[in-house]
């Protein structure tokens, strides 16, 4: 690999390929674009049912429909350039592209996270303080937190993008990944400056810590608030409300967790592919279903828009 001096005469970066037989690329290619459409299918409905049945138009749904937003940007960031790669037998990505996957991605990732984080204080409010939740979580106040989880990504896309492509790349072009993302742009710098980028990530991992603390908090308070419900299908119902929210955050901080916190001696190409795989196309597609299978309002609003 001819080594690139700087990073301004570089034009493309090479994306790890998940295999080097076409048959496998073409499986591959099929395998992404079934997940894609039922992501696109699951989110898009909920979207639309939400939007349009006025029993639905309540706090809990209304940050609903924003993860639902949220997880067809995340999941659109990187699975139609892969299958494009796969189609086409390439593994090229432009400099712009990879800029731009790379701003989305941490921008959604972000955005997700702060969402979630909010979810679970609706969630809170809702079964521990029911009595206010109409004054805690009004219109105006559910607009300025949603805003706010987008506001959030938004900035910690833009501060890590400028960062990272600021910094000169040497190392060659070949990143070993399926989409472009801040650590294995780490990799090809040949400056000392990534110190400021490594900055960066502790204080999103930090950020990302405190939203899993928050959560896992609310939760714990919950749970505490459902085992005093007298009624055994009062505490089913409660706990009915949770769930989903609950399975949704586990499978989407757990993969993102492992991915960025394992130790370098388990780290190795197959294993970070899978992983990077779980927590960036199958939250967006199974989130949908997952919300949909214990929840017989939006089961209801769902049937009419349909019908």
């Amino acid at each position: 690999m001819e080594q690139i001096s700087n990073s301004s005469t570089m034009t493309e970066f090479l994306l790890l390929a998940f295999s080097d037989m076409q048959k496998l690329q073409l499986l591959h290619f099929c395998l992404f674009l079934f997940i894609y459409l039922a992501a696109l299918l699951g989110n898009g409905l909920i979207i639309t049912a939400v939007a349009c049945d006025q029993h639905l138009h309540t706090p809990m749904y209304f940050f609903l429909l924003n993860l639902s937003l949220l997880d067809l940007g995340f999941i659109s960031t990187t699975v139609p350039k892969s299958m494009a790669n796969s189609l086409w037998d390439t593994r090229a990505i432009s400099y712009a592209g990879c800029t731009a996957q790379i701003f989305l991605f941490l921008f959604f990732t972000g955005g997700e996270c702060s969402l979630l984080t909010i979810m679970a204080y609706d969630r809170y409010i809702a079964i521990c303080k029911p009595l206010h939740y109409g004054t805690l979580l009004g219109s105006r106040a559910c607009v300025h937190m949603a805003a706010a989880a987008w506001a959030s990504g938004f900035l910690n896309a833009l501060l890590h993008t400028a960062n990272t492509f600021s910094l000169p790349l040497c190392k060659g072009n070949v990143l070993d990944q399926f989409f472009c993302e801040v650590p294995q742009i780490l990799k090809l710098s040949c400056s000392d400056s990534y110190l400021r980028e490594v900055e960066l990530l502790v204080i999103s991992a930090s950020f990302a810590f405190v939203c899993f603390v928050f959560i896992v908090l609310s939760y714990v308070r919950i749970f505490r608030a459902v085992l005093r419900i007298p009624s055994e299908q009062g505490r089913h119902k409660a706990f009915s409300t949770c769930l989903p929210h609950l399975v949704v955050v586990s499978l989407f901080l757990s993969t993102i967790m492992f991915a960025n916190l394992k130790p370098p001696s388990i780290s190795f190409p197959s294993l970070d592919l899978v992983v990077a795989v779980l927590y960036t196309v199958m939250p967006p597609a199974v989130n949908p279903l997952i919300y949909s299978m214990r929840n017989q309002d939006l089961k209801d609003a769902l049937r009419k828009l349909i019908s």
